[in-house]
């Protein structure tokens, strides 16, 4: 439930998109409050493991596992999300879209509680891919800004590249441990650091964790993702995305740490990244810039501590996790306060804020001081733990080297939290603003008292506070127990205390000597991160362009040829080098009525290539191999097949004789005589070679039919008599609830190419094009469109009829949405799109989207009783007068396969009737010109 609680809230806020921002508010911080409430409870109860069976042959099973770690992430999740949840409905103006805000947030939230939840690396990896595409909408929220476009596009492809890469390297993971379950895996730890695949294994699994904790050469994106809203910004930085890697490293630390590859590639890349990025910091003047470079300093500090490989750094890195996360959030609040109520994030344009803003100054300055290290704080105690580890610590036999650069590290993070406090809030104002600086409202204070509360509370109390939950934690992700560990303000004077007030020293002389360093900096000519981005991908794809040109000639026919060549070629090479002797199963004999069908069929054919440039006879013609088709499969007892025939060719012909009504009638000629003898010959083998392997699989019977299964198992298994339906709905369900996914990503791409058809080229010939051909002076026939009036309820009741008689007799979801559709088709045909449009009730777009939802649904319901996804569910109960009726949970899926095909079928009847609707337009237009 905890799982799957945040995304019931965004389906529930996108659901009520119309409502007020308050109840948006409400659904997702409740939805927060329960999930955390669920985590409190979990916590006080020994770790446990949750398993739902999906597909264990493959080692994918839904796998919860509640340990210490896991809790302890999804808390900081739940937590800060519902504090962000708050601040924002303060931030976002009245005119925001506020529902599909708060929606991708929850989503956002579902999909980083599914990461840390996960007992399954295979699930890890379909959350972790959600993170991607659920902070691409987040970042870009401001849509008709090019920053956030931008930055959008920057974090998904950079997250996105590092997700492929992890999956790999997770991959790899299961096959060195024999198991792709998470407890299985951290139980075989010396199995997999012995495996040949440890090495390519631990590039690839890092490589996902570097890009996304921002991770230098990857840290790129994560300032330019600063064009999100503030509190996107603050959820992001303090608890979610960027903490992803970090926690990855964490989880599988048992695994992969205690290795050389393992230090220096972890713990030099954060120690790296922790100097880079407070470097860069020091020198931005955007105030969420800072913060943005800082954080990825903050994450370096966190990498290298687990890095290091010794269970008190671990304990460190977690402390600091915990510390991170209540000041970054508390700042980027602060950030976002100072945004929202003077109209600019520019540092050089603020000052003396303190007089004017004196709460926001407060929390401010304790969350920057945190941030720098200094005591009584929550950061100052996890940075000495951190600068004790640094002393303890060589790297390639030089031990001065790693406390050198830490200590340079925090000098620096010294330097900028300095400068974020003091320049805002004190000193002079350095001009006007663009907005007069107050006091925000309480929806944007509260949140950020909170955190610096638990700031200071931390700093004072450390071990009643946290040390239990640290100790806890730390002791999960080294599997085994955590060293005693005491968290205090003072520890005596020791060398980390020394290298500590080094760095407060150092960090205040650079802020008073900043101004000859900024100019310097300035006038250097370094080379930026996203210049180096942009031109990589723009010569990526030069190159991609060039080598498709090279190997794709823009001609469809030549295209073509090159394809079915190459199939004849492997066709004929297949049947040299491995022959196929004659078969076992005696033919059957051809009924003359059999003959007669099999000589309409070639004909049809052979005048279907001879008719081609005539459009509308070609169509009727391959009408007619169609229908000879849906006989065969009555011929051969396949009443379903037959069904499907017919009422997939009706909607078929129908829809393109409206796409062929604005197309030449006769289309130039595009081939010449020998281009037509060339693939003629190409056809004609392909043709002999497909018809012999045909041939060849029917004169042999397979060895153990899957059908002898279904047989056996429709009616005891499934409930159903009719074996096709059954096998759809229930045996072969996951393959078609991907083809309605199919089906309907199908129909929303026609929506999309079609909805340009009025813009560019396309739009100049759609204007120039006229009609062709006589049309009836009566536009809606009077017996046509009574008729069709007349058969639509018949229809629907038919229709209504074959989907609830689907399990048992031929029929079903599928035959019944088509006869859904025609009949919509028919109404169009008869009386104009525009009357039939008026009478709708549902839009395509819904009935696509609900018809997925209701099919995953249906499956997923088979969780809460402890079953396999789409398992479906039978009985039987007695109604009087009517007798015993079945019901079978298959339906809801075969309601949702209805849904989908509907929608998709009228969705590229709308797109097709609005592209003719503009042609009439243009038409209309150009004959009023002309009078």
């Amino acid at each position: 439930m905890l799982v799957f609680l945040p995304f019931v809230a965004a389906l529930a806020i996108a659901t009520a998109s119309d409502r007020s921002r308050g109840s948006h508010a409400v659904i997702a911080g409740g939805a927060s409050v329960i999930g955390l409430a669920i985590v409190t409870a979990q916590a006080f109860q020994p770790s446990q493991q949750v398993v739902v069976s999906w597909a264990p042959a493959l080692g994918l099973n839904l796998t919860i596992m509640a340990d210490p770690l896991g809790l302890f992430f999804a808390g900081l999740i739940l937590g800060i999300g519902l504090l962000v949840v708050i601040y924002a409905h303060g931030y976002l103006g009245k005119e925001e879209p506020t529902g599909r805000f708060l929606a991708f947030l929850m989503l956002f939230q579902g999909a980083m509680v599914g990461i840390v939840l996960s007992g399954n690396v295979l699930m890890t990896l379909v959350f972790w891919e959600l993170t991607s595409l659920a902070s691409f909408l987040l970042i870009g929220f401001w849509r008709d800004r090019a920053d956030a476009r931008q930055g959008a596009r920057m974090a998904l492809a950079v997250t996105g590249g590092g997700g492929l890469a992890l999956i790999a390297g997770l991959v790899l993971l299961g096959q060195a441990a024999g198991s792709y379950d998470l407890s299985t895996i951290l139980a075989r730890g010396d199995m997999v650091r012995a495996s040949p695949f440890y090495g390519p294994m631990l590039a690839l699994i890092l490589i996902g964790c570097f890009t996304k904790s921002a991770q230098f050469p990857f840290h790129f994106w994560l300032p330019h993702a600063m064009a999100a809203p503030t509190p996107v910004s603050a959820y992001l930085h303090s608890a979610t995305m960027v903490k992803a890697g970090v926690f990855l490293i964490a989880r599988l630390w048992p695994v992969l740490a205690g290795t050389d590859a393992f230090f220096y590639a972890v713990a030099t890349t954060g120690l790296v990244t922790m100097v880079f990025g407070a470097a860069v910091a020091l020198f931005r003047t955007d105030l969420k810039a800072i913060l943005a470079y800082s954080t990825i300093s903050q994450l370096g500090l966190m990498v290298m501590l687990l890095g290091f490989s010794t269970a008190v750094a671990v304990v460190a890195a977690v402390f600091h996790i915990l510390n991170h996360a209540t000041f970054k959030a508390a700042l980027f609040m602060n950030a976002g306060t100072i945004d929202h109520e003077t109209g600019t994030r520019d540092i050089t344009r603020l000052g003396g804020l303190a007089r004017l803003m004196p709460v926001s100054a407060v929390l401010g300055t304790l969350a920057a001081a945190a941030m720098a290290g200094l005591p009584p704080l929550n950061g100052f105690i996890s940075k000495e733990m951190m600068l004790e580890q640094a002393l303890h610590t060589g790297w390639a036999g030089q031990d001065w080297l790693v406390p050198l650069l830490a200590a340079v590290g925090a000098t620096l993070s010294v330097a900028y939290s300095l400068r974020y406090a003091v320049l805002i809030y004190f000193g002079r104002a350095r001009g006007e603003t663009p907005k007069l600086a107050h006091e925000p409202g309480a929806a944007m204070t509260v949140p950020p008292v909170v955190l610096v509360a638990l700031v200071v509370a931390i700093g004072l109390l450390p071990m009643p506070l946290a040390g239990p939950l640290v100790m806890a934690v730390a002791s999960a992700v080294i599997a085994g127990p955590a060293p005693e560990t005491h968290l205090a303000l003072w520890h005596g004077i020791n060398p980390a205390l020394g290298a500590s007030l080094i760095a407060v020293v150092g960090g205040a002389v650079l802020l008073w000597r900043l101004a000859p360093l900024a100019a310097a900096h300035a006038r250097a000519a370094l080379p930026d991160a996203k210049r180096l981005f942009d031109v990589s991908v723009a010569g990526a794809v030069a190159a991609a362009r060039r080598i498709t040109t090279a190997l794709h000639v823009p001609s469809l026919q030549r295209a073509l040829f090159v394809t079915f060549a190459v199939i004849v070629v492997l066709g004929v090479e297949a049947i040299v080098t491995a022959p196929v002797g004659p078969g076992t199963r005696p033919p059957l004999p051809a009924t003359p009525v059999a003959l007669v069908a099999w000589a309409l069929l070639v004909v049809a054919t052979g005048a279907v290539v001879a008719s081609h440039r005539r459009r509308f006879v070609a169509l009727i013609l391959v009408s007619v191999v169609g229908l000879v088709i849906a006989l065969g499969f009555v011929h051969f007892s396949a009443p379903d097949l037959a069904l499907t025939q017919i009422a997939v060719e009706v909607v078929t012909i129908l829809l393109l004789l409206l796409a062929l009504n604005m197309m030449p009638k006769r289309p130039p000629r595009l081939s010449t005589t020998p281009h037509r003898v060339r693939d003629g010959l190409v056809a004609g083998v392909g043709g002999v070679l497909a018809g012999s392997a045909a041939w060849a699989f029917l004169r042999r019977s397979p060895p153990d039919p899957i059908s002898a299964f279904h047989w056996a198992n429709s009616y005891s298994g499934g409930g159903g008599t009719n074996v096709v339906n059954v096998t759809l709905v229930d045996f072969r369900a996951f393959d078609t609830l991907g083809e309605i996914i199919v089906l309907g990503v199908a129909g929303l791409v026609i929506y999309a190419l079609l909805e340009t058809a009025a813009r560019g080229a396309a739009g100049r010939r759609l204007r120039a094009w006229r009609e062709d051909t006589p049309h009836s002076p009566e536009r809606h026939p009077v017996m046509f469109v009574m008729a069709t009036r007349i058969l639509l309820p018949l229809a629907l009741l038919v229709g209504s009829y074959i989907f609830l008689r689907g399990h048992n007799q031929p029929g079903g979801g599928f035959i019944a949405a088509l006869l859904f559709a025609i009949a919509i088709l028919l109404q169009f045909l008869a009386s104009g799109y525009d009357w039939t449009d008026a009478r709708r009730r549902f839009g395509e777009h819904q009935m696509i989207g609900w018809g997925v939802l209701i099919a995953v649904a249906t499956g997923a319901g088979a969780f809460v009783f402890g079953r396999p996804f789409l398992t479906s569910a039978f009985g039987y109960v007695h109604v009087p007068l009517v007798g015993e009726v079945e019901l079978a949970t298959a339906i809801l899926f075969d309601l949702g396969v209805a849904s989908v095909v509907v929608g998709a079928v009228l969705l590229t009847l709308a797109q097709l009737s609005h592209v003719a609707q503009r042609a009439a337009r243009a038409v209309d237009e150009a004959g009023e010109d002309a009078a």
